[in-house]
């Protein structure tokens, strides 16, 4: 349940760092029903701005709409960027209208975040929240996506806290602050918070603890300089012989191979070590590449912990409109007749 409150919390932050007005052709691609979309639009309205609303996710018809209504401003998911790069027309569209794309709601390799600076060539921004917290509660702006700096690293990041918002990483179990550099669940505290789950008092109260404090269910750090990193949602993370893997860094690592269009890493049952990294692997067009391949790949750039241990081959991955990838659904087939252990 999202108040008055929560919104005006947030749009006139919102205007000033997305630099929108009454002159922006504003893109709403995702569905409205979403914070991603209904939230994005808001903050257009708020600003005066046009709107051109996508009813259907289509990566060529995005790059179309660009050029036929000069857009300048867009909220795009990773896996329609991702998409985008793959589209015939990505290189004779016409760009030069936009000022701003926004991005988030799921992790993004770095080759499609690099690919899509080169493709698009307008600033970038990174943001990061929840449907609970009205939206972007962190924000990595353009000044951090130059490819050339010798911060490049931030491009991992999703930025610092956004104004008005306060965060902590936090041990889930104790409840206690982690140290800068290690991982733990991300709190927030912000009117931007949520007034709570409807008729879900039970699930509201195990989410808005002490001192109004939200517990996101996503995994991050602080590094020295106060740039958030998020890692993943708490509950996908595998742990394999009491060592903490989440599939967001090693999806990263494989989306690097040239054969590979899209990858989902779940943990499924090992005799061992309990679970073990297993990489699902969507393979370009035309493209021929073994299991072996992908692994000694990842052996490469990942620790052995990390590293698959096992490689299956789908058509595609199943996601859910904001872009991200439904991991129960994957992880289901594995499962059955093993108990996992809920994080």
């Amino acid at each position: 349940m999202l108040t008055n409150d929560n919104f005006f919390a947030l749009l006139p932050a919102a205007r000033d760092v997305w630099g929108m007005s009454e002159k922006t052709v504003n893109l709403v691609a995702m569905p409205l029903f979403h914070i991603g979309g209904g939230g994005w639009a808001t903050a257009g309205q708020y600003a005066g701005a046009k709107s051109i609303i996508m009813r259907d996710v289509d990566p060529s018809a995005m790059l179309t709409l660009i050029e036929k209504h000069r857009i300048t401003h867009g909220f795009v998911v990773p896996v329609l960027l991702q998409f985008a790069l793959a589209m015939p027309n990505i290189g004779t569209t016409d760009f030069s209208s936009l000022e701003l794309i926004a991005y988030g709601a799921s992790p993004i390799s770095e080759a499609v975040l690099e690919g899509s600076i080169k493709a698009f060539k307008c600033p970038f921004m990174q943001v990061y929240g929840l449907t609970e917290t009205t939206g972007v509660v962190t924000v990595l702006g353009p000044e951090d996506h130059d490819l050339n700096s010798a911060n490049k690293g931030r491009l991992r990041s999703c930025g610092k806290p956004f104004t008005g918002v306060e965060m902590r990483i936090v041990d889930s179990d104790t409840g206690k602050d982690m140290p800068r550099g290690e991982v733990g669940e991300i709190w927030i505290r912000s009117r931007q918070i949520m007034k709570g789950y409807w008729n879900m008092p039970e699930e509201t109260a195990k989410s808005i603890v002490k001192g109004g404090w939200f517990r996101s269910g996503d995994a991050g750090y602080f590094d020295k300089d106060g740039y958030v990193y998020i890692f993943d949602r708490v509950k996908d993370m595998i742990v394999s012989g009491g060592e903490n893997v989440y599939p967001a860094e090693v999806e990263n690592a494989l989306m690097a191979h040239p054969a590979i269009a899209d990858v989902a890493v779940i943990g499924v049952p090992d005799e061992k070590w309990g679970e073990v990294p297993m990489a699902l692997v969507v393979r370009k067009p035309d493209t021929q590449v073994t299991e072996q391949e992908i692994i000694s790949f990842a052996r490469e750039r990942l620790a052995g912990f990390k590293t698959p241990k096992s490689v299956g081959w789908v058509d595609a991955l199943p996601r859910n409109p904001s872009g991200k990838i439904l991991k129960k659904v994957l992880r289901e087939p594995y499962w059955v007749g093993h108990t996992r252990r809920v994080n």
